[in-house]
């Protein structure tokens, strides 16, 4: 997957990865599928969720190109590493939280 990941992520326009740092969501916020990778991951059940889902994802070398965005943004350039049943068990899981 990391293979997978680094290639579609390197090849990506560089306007969709020259983002500077997003603005921190309020505690509070609910956590969907919409939200940023880094936004999930600074919740540490949203942490959990895309841990189990995507192992390595925030370890990755290319971490800080898609950190500001959301999986279903990142799911085009992934080639296939990240699937629409992952997606859809994340968004699941995310909405548990409440």
């Amino acid at each position: 997957m990391k293979l997978l990941l680094t290639a579609a992520l390197l090849a990506m326009p560089i306007a969709a990865t020259a983002q500077t740092a997003p603005a921190a969501a309020p505690a509070a916020a609910k956590l969907t599928i919409d939200s940023s990778i880094e936004t999930i991951a600074a919740n540490p059940k949203g942490k959990a969720i895309l841990d189990a889902n995507f192992p390595g994802m925030m370890a990755h070398e290319a971490y800080p190109m898609f950190k500001s965005m959301s999986l279903k943004q990142v799911q085009p350039y992934a080639r296939g590493a990240i699937t629409d049943e992952q997606v859809a068990k994340v968004a699941a899981e995310l909405a548990k939280l409440g």
